[in-house]
């Protein structure tokens, strides 16, 4: 199937991505880039650059929902941090701003742990078993979504709670369809009873 085809994921990947460079220039010249949108940008843009040097995978999932599921949650990210209204902060900036350095090298730390073996949708590669995901089973996730609450802290309204809340809903929902994918193997099932927390150690 044409889905199945290990190429398909990295090259919707890099070209769905070309337009939100232009979000980040006209962020930059209307000096919207603070340290928290800076910071899920660059994770987002992250996600999108590894795909470039991802192992090919043993099986990709050709389920059309779950393609589309991936590739909404990857690039609604960049639509929330670019689009939101201004709000009001919750929180002092120095909190949000240290938060979202934070949530920076926390998704660095998780992407040289998981190194090559990252993908675009559901797939199978080599299994990680040390560094983050030792810890939980999706820490590029956790690290997203403490980025995503920064933004929230530092620029509150109800229309942009609403614009995260779907933003960590696809998420959650992504996180799901690729465990319900790679359960399949034996080797990663006995890997989410060793890691049982999914995002935040000893919680969730």
């Amino acid at each position: 199937m044409f889905l199945g085809n290990p190429w398909v994921d990295r090259t919707i990947a890099v070209l769905a991505a070309l337009p939100f460079g232009y979000v980040l220039w006209i962020d930059l010249h209307a000096g919207r880039l603070t340290i928290p949108r800076f910071a899920i940008i660059f994770q987002l843009s992250l996600l999108i650059v590894t795909m470039l040097i991802r192992l090919p995978p043993v099986r990709v999932t050709t389920n059309p929902l779950f393609w589309f599921i991936a590739f909404v949650a990857s690039y609604y990210g960049f639509l929330t941090a670019s689009f939101t209204g201004s709000g009001r902060p919750l929180v002092p900036a120095a909190m949000t701003d240290g938060l979202s350095v934070v949530s920076v090298l926390a998704d660095v730390y998780a992407r040289l742990s998981l190194g090559r073996n990252i993908g675009f949708v559901p797939a199978q590669r080599r299994l990680v078993l040390t560094g983050a995901y030792r810890l939980v089973r999706h820490p590029i996730y956790s690290a997203l979504f403490l980025a995503e609450v920064c933004v929230i802290l530092e620029s509150f309204s109800w229309l942009n709670l609403a614009l995260s809340i779907v933003f960590l809903g696809l998420f959650v929902i992504k996180t799901l369809m690729e465990e319900s994918f790679l359960r399949v193997d034996p080797a990663y099932e006995r890997y989410m009873r060793e890691v049982p927390y999914r995002w935040v150690p000893g919680i969730v």
